[in-house]
């Protein structure tokens, strides 16, 4: 499996590599806490530019490949990325995925999920992970309602940069899986 940024577009919604150009529009709406209610690291506004820096170079070293979302007009709409890629085991997450309050719950996230899932799998993926805070009811029905499998929680996976600990809900897609998921994608854009 060699992954590579997904740089597909659609009506609603493209991706392209996180670049440098993507920090004001992205910092824009990142000033806003609620996006980071279950977020594991501190995304305080003091700390973006040291946040943003980080992503850049976990993309430089291939361990994140971070995508910033755009509307079909260019606006930027968020960010989702592919992280824990493990090419030996044919495996990936997907994640770090977060979106202006003014698209949530539309079908932008089930088009990025569909762009992001049908190119994993093209690259050879068998499995796709997603993970989320268990207590985000709002990205645990996402991912249930997109048709991944959900394989339980890890508790106490991640200490957060508050002191709390993060119990972590796990859920995958796995190839044979896909048509499936993929069928459902489709539908909900319809």
């Amino acid at each position: 499996m060699r992954l590579t940024h997904a740089t597909i577009a659609t009506s609603i919604a493209s991706l392209s590599p996180l670049a440098d150009d993507d920090r004001e529009p992205l910092r824009l709406i990142a000033r806003n806490p609620a996006i980071w209610t279950h977020w594991p690291r501190d995304m305080a506004e003091a700390k973006w530019d040291d946040n943003f820096d980080w992503m850049l170079q976990e993309q430089i070293a291939e361990r994140w490949l971070f995508h910033t979302v755009r509307d079909g007009m260019g606006a930027v709409l968020g960010q989702t990325c592919y992280l824990a890629i493990r090419p030996e085991h044919r495996g990936v997450e997907i994640g770090g995925t977060w979106y202006c309050p003014s698209v949530q719950g539309t079908r932008v996230n089930p088009a990025c999920k569909l762009i992001m899932l049908a190119h994993a799998f093209a690259c050879g993926a068998q499995r796709v992970e997603l993970k989320t805070h268990a207590l985000n009811a709002r990205s645990r029905a996402a991912m249930l309602k997109m048709g991944a499998t959900f394989e339980g929680i890890h508790r106490r996976h991640m200490l957060l940069h508050d002191g709390s600990w993060r119990d972590t809900a796990w859920y995958s897609v796995l190839a044979e899986e896909w048509p499936s998921v993929k069928a459902g994608l489709l539908a909900r854009l319809d």
